[in-house]
């Protein structure tokens, strides 16, 4: 028999530091013996746990040092994550905490260190260094440049029988989704093996209350999380025509915005959009739609003229783009062409998609309704279907700008700023 053959089928090698029992999934994750392992797929499938039993597999020898990453510090120390979970498991054993180093110092002399990539070029910060074992806790978020460097970083000592192992946790989407499905699921690299696990396969979770926890976010990532579906991609799936009902009335008490996201050139063929938005209890109505290729100059009569007819109750915002020039438009547009409304610049530096699908889970569940007036409704079926697949994305933003200015949900890395319009 092989020692492949033997090593696959033998027992989970286990210590004093490990003070629970492996689920089935993360056994046979433990047990397999190629150099890169990857372990996941949807959400609370025991990721974090099996990553952490895997890395304390040999603290009871001398001749070891595992180091788990994350991308930031800030995910590392977060409530249930690793480093939480490690000192849960190893502050009453006998093994010492090094608080400025951030490593637990085993009897054995065996080092657990944690770390993180947040900048591309953190990963020089461990030139010099030696491990026998790294693993990545949700790998599609770092880049596929820092995971390969870091394999100059796996030596191990002359005679040595401690394995090298890279192992990685992570759910589809992120950054790195596509390098990260074509490494380890469209492959067949046989020194590299995915374990697929999921929520039914995790005995230690309530598993329908987090059913319904996720059936607050949009298809594409519902579908990612519970499903563990790497081959969903976002063409088609974060909206669908049918989601949209259209109605022939809106409730007139409802808090009204508008939101402009302008167009940078119309040389360049981009078009300026701006949704107006009423929402009343949680209900959300598109009730007109700009879409217009238009001249500087022609877009602020434009957005002039429609606060105007949308009237003073109805909140106006617009997209600021980055930089002096950006703040430069927003105070021309607060001090001249919006003078006497309530007025928003609002600095965005998230993707696209992560905006939409803010409001991608509402329209799904028959809570974002269109309007039927004086607009293409067909044209915003068609754009927004399509999306992020689409070549113009002009009207999804609009209505994305919208619904941040109605429920002040604002995606990551997103800000206001307000000005004072006077």
């Amino acid at each position: 028999m092989s020692s492949r053959k033997s090593t696959r089928s033998g027992l989970i090698r286990r210590n004093k530091y490990i003070p629970v029992k492996p689920t089935p999934k993360q056994a046979i994750f433990l047990r397999r013996d190629e150099r890169e392992r990857f372990y996941g797929g949807s959400a609370r499938g025991g990721k974090t746990v099996a990553l952490l039993i895997a890395a304390l597999q040999y603290v009871d020898r001398p001749d070891y040092s595992a180091l788990l990453l994350r991308r930031t510090y800030a995910d590392l120390a977060l409530p249930r994550a690793l480093m939480d979970l490690a000192d849960e498991w190893l502050r009453p054993t006998d093994a010492k905490w090094d608080d400025e180093n951030h490593t637990w110092t085993f009897p054995s002399g065996a080092t657990l260190t944690f770390g993180y990539l947040d900048a591309e070029k953190d990963k020089y910060r461990y030139q010099g260094t030696a491990f026998q074992f790294i693993g990545f806790d949700e790998l599609t978020q770092f880049t596929e440049t820092q995971y390969q460097y870091l394999f100059s970083r796996l030596v191990r000592p002359t005679g040595s029988t401690i394995p090298i192992r890279m192992c990685c946790t992570s759910n589809p989407g992120g950054t790195g989704h596509q390098w990260v499905k074509q490494r380890f699921i469209r492959t067949d690299n046989k020194d590299r093996i995915f374990v697929p696990a999921g929520l039914r396969d995790n005995p230690y979770v309530d598993q329908e209350a987090y059913i319904r926890s996720l059936d607050n976010l949009d298809y594409l990532t519902r579908a990612q999380l519970l499903d563990g579906n790497w081959d969903i991609s976002g063409e088609g799936t974060l909206f669908k025509r049918q989601w949209f009902e259209i109605v022939d009335a809106y409730p007139k008490e409802g808090k009204a915005v508008r939101y402009w996201d302008l167009a940078s050139s119309k040389d360049k063929g981009d078009f300026t959009a701006g949704a107006k938005v009423v929402e009343k209890s949680g209900i959300f109505y598109l009730i007109h739609m700009h879409n217009v290729q238009e001249s500087p100059g022609a877009v602020q009569d434009l957005v002039r003229q429609t606060a105007q007819l949308d009237g003073i109750a109805t909140k106006v915002g617009i997209e600021e783009e980055g930089g002096a020039s950006g703040k430069i438009t927003s105070d021309h547009y607060a001090r001249d062409v919006l003078k006497g409304f309530a007025f928003t610049p609002y600095r965005n530096t998230g993707d696209k998609a992560t905006r939409a699908k803010l409001w991608s889970s509402a329209a799904e569940h028959g809570n974002f309704k269109l309007v039927n007036g004086q607009w293409d409704i067909e044209a915003f079926l068609d754009q927004v279907a399509a999306f992020p697949e689409t070549e113009h994305d002009d009207m999804v933003d609009a209505v994305s700008g919208a619904f941040i200015m109605l429920t002040g949900n604002v995606a990551d890395a997103s800000r206001f700023r307000v000005i004072a319009s006077r």
